[in-house]
């Protein structure tokens, strides 16, 4: 399966540093400007998309909706598995507070948050999902709308990358993430739009193959 990963459209929680989670908010002003950007290039690509599916929330929702308005797909598939971290009490709180008062926050991938979830539980539940898709759509191509949270997880496991110690590599609204599953291996990855922190900050260089992580780990 070859899985096309994508964010979601802005909002203005994101606009406004506001944690957001499992709660949605209202897309920004310009909430199109990212859309239109990364459709281009995927339209430029040449690339085949069979299904769309996004999480459950409806800033995902509404984005898949766009692509599939592009790419004249009738019906989306949504699964709770493919939403953000669940921040529980937090949510709606601003950025800088939590940092400020939640010393563990996006640093260890394993902090339950308060009525919430830990990173870990939602990488967990979003890669099996993820593999399981790759299980349903072997030969296909998907368009997969989700969070930055998410994305992060799927990077860090399909490269094997400590996940905590990447919680806060940038993600933005343009990216694009190429990702090939067999079964339940990552084999190939790359990025299409603009580039995530991963690249930026030299975590990794693209296209990467399952064969050449082999290597540089031996």
């Amino acid at each position: 399966m070859r899985a096309i990963v994508v964010r979601h459209y802005k909002t203005t929680s994101n606009e406004s540093d506001q944690i957001l989670g499992w709660g949605d908010a209202p897309p920004a002003e310009s909430w199109q400007d990212d859309l239109n950007k990364v459709d281009e290039i995927l339209l430029g690509s040449h690339i085949t998309i069979h299904h769309i599916y996004t999480s459950t929330l409806l800033r995902a929702i509404n984005t898949g909706k766009f692509y599939a308005d592009s790419y004249g797909i009738k019906d989306i598939s949504s699964s709770p598995a493919l939403r953000e971290v669940n921040y529980g009490k937090l949510y709606n709180k601003n950025k800088k507070w939590v940092e400020k008062n939640i010393p563990r926050h996006k640093k260890d991938a394993d902090f339950v948050y308060p009525d919430g979830e830990s990173f870990l539980q939602m990488q967990e539940r979003s890669v099996a999902f993820m593999e399981s898709l790759a299980e349903k759509h072997p030969d296909e191509t998907l368009l997969v709308v989700v969070h930055a949270g998410v994305i992060r997880g799927l990077i860090s496991h399909c490269l094997e990358l400590d996940y905590s110690s990447n919680l806060k590599r940038r993600i933005g609204h343009q990216y694009i993430g190429d990702f090939t599953i067999e079964g339940k291996s990552c084999v190939r990855y790359d990025e299409l739009g603009r580039p995530s922190g991963f690249i930026k900050d030299g975590i990794v260089k693209v296209p990467l193959y399952r064969k050449d992580l082999k290597k540089a780990k031996s």
